[in-house]
């Protein structure tokens, strides 16, 4: 990434973090207990309001958990949900957890949440759910990933048809391409997630970023990847009162890709 971009990306990333810069109290859920934490660490060490809440999306238990903290750390409310949980672990056909991890968590943990949306207070509530390019266009050999992803997007349909009318509720998705993550990393690095005990590995094989030969990232107009600044700016765009006409789309923040 260029000194220039790396400049935009610094200036959007205010020291409480993006979300909780804007007043937003934040629950931190991951599987990775120390990356939750040191993110609501982070916040609460810059002045924000956060608090980490670590466990397995994939237990029922823990949803009703979440859901609950969250509620209590709110003052009994609940404004916005960021559906985000994600790996991949790619086959052709089988490994169901990424179904089950991509689209039937975020169903369940909207379902759980809803005593706390169709609500008449008057108070702005909206759902992101994060999709990808791989669910708007397919993937080879990401078929379990790309057909959840793609779910994802009927899921927000429904919900802003159904939770739109006589509550205001706005509902969207963000399909994005390749942001730098753990899940976008060399696969070289040995980087894993822990699932049921087994370890799974994450990122993207070296020679496969290199497939499309000399031209860095040729499948990307902006030839470069995004950063997780830049997916949390749109992701904070499309929560804001900015975009309080926005209802029922699918954002692409892809650099281009896929056009």
């Amino acid at each position: 990434m260029s000194d220039s971009i790396k400049q935009i990306a610094n200036q959007l990333n205010y020291p409480k973090g993006l979300l909780a810069g804007q007043g937003a109290r934040v629950i931190v859920s991951d599987i990775d207990a120390a990356k939750a934490s040191d993110v609501a660490n982070k916040i609460r060490g810059n002045g924000g309001e956060a608090v980490a809440v670590p466990e397995d999306l994939l237990r029922d238990e823990y949803i009703k958990e979440l859901v609950g903290k969250a509620a209590e750390f709110g003052g009994g409310k609940i404004h916005i949900i960021v559906n985000n949980a994600s790996f991949t672990w790619d086959a052709v056909i089988h490994k169901d957890t990424i179904v089950a991890l991509h689209a039937t968590v975020p169903f369940k943990l909207v379902r759980e949440a809803a005593p706390y949306f169709p609500t008449k207070d008057g108070e702005p509530r909206n759902i992101v759910n994060i999709s990808s390019t791989s669910g708007l266009h397919g993937n080879a050999g990401q078929i379990n990933y790309a057909m959840a992803k793609a779910r994802v997007v009927g899921l927000t349909k429904t919900i802003a048809k159904e939770w739109g009318p006589g509550f205001g509720v706005r509902a969207n998705t963000v399909a994005f391409g390749h942001i730098e993550t753990r899940l976008t990393a060399n696969k070289e690095a040995r980087t894993f997630v822990e699932v049921d005990g087994q370890k799974i590995p994450l990122g993207i094989p070296e020679k496969q970023k290199k497939a499309g030969g000399v031209v860095p990232y040729v499948d990307i107009p902006l030839r470069r990847p995004g950063s997780t600044t830049e997916a949390v700016s749109a992701i904070l765009a499309i929560a804001s009162p900015l975009s309080s006409y926005i209802s029922g789309q699918t954002i692409s923040v892809t650099g281009g890709r896929n056009m």
